[in-house]
């Protein structure tokens, strides 16, 4: 069977830097619904379009292509005493606002410094602004069934897990 729109489509992958630097490799399958519902990047679902099991296929994802541009407004300094006492670098925040910020609590922050009494949370993803190569080979495709259409993606075995 050939991917097309609502087809659920199951992927091993490899992403890479620009430089060919291994990032990110599947260690289990990933599955999607195709047919623009955002499972995956629409530059890797259009070049998948139409393709077999066994097949793979090479794309090079620009940053508008992938995780978007880097974006400086995304990086905040911050009072510490805002955090909890155990704030490191690295810990994330969910829907982290400014005071008086318009967050609407869909973005994750990322801590990247702690300093004389401040920390410095950034918004964008660890990947935004970069060139991106993204390896994969189609493990599986099979129709979607009409709960997975209605939700607009995949659902595991058994059913709906959400």
């Amino acid at each position: 069977m050939n991917i097309f729109s609502n087809t659920v489509v199951t992927l091993s992958y490899r992403l890479y830097s620009s430089k060919g630097e291994l990032i990110e490799e599947s260690t289990e399958p990933i599955s999607y619904l195709h047919g623009g519902h955002g499972g995956v990047f629409p530059k890797v679902e259009a070049e998948l379009e139409d393709k077999d099991v066994g097949e793979s296929c090479s794309v090079t994802l620009e940053p508008e292509d992938g995780f978007g541009e880097y974006d400086a407004d995304l990086v905040r300094v911050e009072a510490k005493e805002r955090f909890p006492a155990e704030v490191k670098i690295g810990m994330q925040f969910e829907g982290y606002g400014a005071e008086g910020g318009d967050d609407d609590g869909d973005r994750v922050y990322t801590v990247t410094d702690i300093a004389e009494g401040k920390v410095v949370v950034d918004g964008n993803h660890p990947l935004a602004g970069q060139r991106l190569r993204f390896d994969c080979t189609v493990l599986d495709v099979r129709p979607a069934s009409a709960e997975e259409m209605a939700h607009g993606h995949v659902h595991g075995e058994g059913g709906h897990h959400h």
